[in-house]
């Protein structure tokens, strides 16, 4: 049986979760795990996914980087499912279709993952020095806030609690304790 899993990194990544789904259907998955989560998140359907998987079966993905946080995960997930007799099929590695069943694609997997890492930190090495360049040159602030200090400490001086002010306000209460700490 071909298994899908697809998985965007937000909510408001429809467009892509549905063409991967697309991808997935016209490569013949009969069942298809799908999420809309971060992958450094915990991610249920690839759990569930990976427990459903019977000797016999390919897990098909779009592509590497929808399956795993980096090459060290990558192959690890390949290893486990190969060990159970798992194949796993990637529709688009480096524009080319790998299918661990095959020894070769074995090899262009470590290889192409590897690479892909490595262009990943290269990348995140230069949005680095951007953000330096950008902060030195008073151009970057960060992120807004998006508690409002002031409330918090109003809310406690009038006698509120942690978790009262936390629930008025629809924040984490740890929250509060930083916000409260820091002041």
């Amino acid at each position: 049986m071909l298994v899908g899993y697809a998985r965007t990194s937000t909510t408001d990544q429809n467009a892509g979760l549905d063409a991967q789904k697309r991808d997935l259907t016209a490569a013949g998955a009969e069942r298809i795990f799908a999420e809309q989560v971060s992958s450094v998140a915990t991610r249920p359907a690839l759990a569930d996914c990976l427990a459903f998987l019977r000797e016999g079966d390919v897990l098909v993905v779009s592509k590497p980087d929808r399956l795993a946080r980096g090459t060290a995960e990558l192959l690890t997930i390949e290893a486990d499912l190969s060990k159970r007799g798992i194949g796993l099929l990637i529709l688009s590695m480096g524009g080319e279709r790998l299918d661990t069943r095959n020894p070769t694609s074995k090899l262009m997997l470590t290889i192409l993952a590897g690479v892909a890492t490595w262009e990943r930190e290269i990348m995140l090495e230069r949005q680095r020095e951007g953000i330096a360049a950008a902060k030195q040159a008073g151009r970057y602030l960060g992120r807004k806030a998006t508690i409002d200090t002031a409330e918090i400490k109003r809310l406690k001086a009038d006698g509120m609690g942690m978790a009262a002010i936390a629930k008025h306000l629809g924040i984490a209460r740890s929250s509060v304790y930083r916000v409260l700490e820091e002041a």
